[in-house]
């Protein structure tokens, strides 16, 4: 299983930015696909995560509003779309993947902050600065 993520970059506030995940590797549409943040000095947060079989998204709680997830199935693709940024928005973006679990339970772990998914791609800095 491979991962892509790209998109990051310098954006003022209150700008937007999409990002984007590509992965590979899965034999079947079972897997989920999420969206996890770490800024300097902070731990890790969940952001966001879709199921790709059923298209099911799912936010941290904390993010939802800002934040949209969405996918691309012919392509393996999975976008995040940031919008309204703030300074403290700045961090590197991660993507990650696993098979999807049973009642979505790989997604509802990440955007709770259990991270149990096995594979990462590398991260994509977002600045959020004037």
């Amino acid at each position: 299983v491979q991962l892509q993520a790209s998109g990051g970059g310098l954006v003022q506030p209150g700008g937007s930015l999409r990002l984007s995940c590509s992965a590979s590797g899965f034999t079947s549409d079972y897997y989920a696909v999420g969206w996890v943040r770490q800024a300097p000095g902070k731990e890790r947060e969940g952001i966001s995560c879709i199921n790709m079989n059923d298209g099911k998204t799912y936010y941290a709680s904390s993010m939802k509003g800002r934040f949209t997830i969405s996918r691309d199935n012919a392509k393996n693709n999975v976008f995040l779309q940031l919008s309204g940024l703030k300074p403290d928005d700045t961090a590197v973006y991660y993507c990650t993947t696993d098979r999807a679990g049973v009642y979505g339970s790989t997604c509802l772990n990440l955007v709770r902050g259990h991270f149990t998914m096995d594979y990462w791609g590398k991260g994509t800095l977002v600045t959020v600065s004037s």
